[in-house]
């Protein structure tokens, strides 16, 4: 899951990128996900590039790892054809 310093950094940047999609009105913070070495953050909204216009600053000035990535997923969570585009974050 990582080290408390490293699990401290996640939950400020979800309070970051919490706060950036509020002040964007571009949709929601589901909450997060850790597990297999990972932490999957969730955030929906009904257009995927103002969602991630609005985040993309907050996880730039975090310098995230290599390997980092987002999805940007063009349709509802439970449509299994919608669209997604995957967008590397890191490295």
């Amino acid at each position: 899951m990582g080290s408390p310093d490293e699990v401290r950094r996640l939950f400020a940047l979800e309070e970051q990128l919490e706060k950036a999609i509020r002040a964007a009105k571009v949709g929601e913070f589901d909450g997060n996900e850790f597990g297999g070495n990972e932490c999957v953050f969730y955030m929906y909204g009904p257009d995927a590039d103002a969602l991630f216009a609005a985040v993309q600053p907050v996880i730039a000035a975090v310098s995230p790892p290599s390997g980092a990535h987002a999805i940007k997923r063009y349709g509802s969570a439970d449509d299994p054809g919608a669209r997604e585009e995957r967008v590397e974050l890191g490295g």
